[in-house]
């Protein structure tokens, strides 16, 4: 779903226009990203957690020529989903059939 679906979706299921929930759509985005950036937790009730974690500097390998790389440190982005959400996709999971080739 793209950012363009959400507002769609949200302008329907709740009677305001696709330009207001844009807007607060967006000022949710930026908020979140404004609060990963400085390093803070971002915890939704029932829904889950974004906080960013540091990943230790590494040596990695070049896939195309096998040469040995320096990977830096860095920080990344990790979303934990709530058990609600969780508990959802586990039962949407059980009720459609795996792809050809997957268990």
């Amino acid at each position: 779903m793209t950012k363009r679906e959400l507002v769609i979706e949200i302008a329907d299921k709740l009677g305001f226009t696709q330009g207001e929930v844009a807007v607060v759509v967006q000022a949710m985005l930026d908020t979140v990203v404004d609060t990963l950036a400085r390093g803070d937790r971002l915890e939704v009730r029932n829904f889950g957690v974004f906080e960013t974690k540091s990943r230790n500097a590494r040596s990695g390998r070049n896939p195309r020529t096998g040469a040995s790389v320096a990977i830096s440190r860095k920080r990344v982005v990790t979303f934990k989903p709530g058990k609600a959400i969780k508990e959802l996709v586990d039962a949407a999971g059980r009720e459609t059939p795996a792809p050809d080739g997957e268990a």
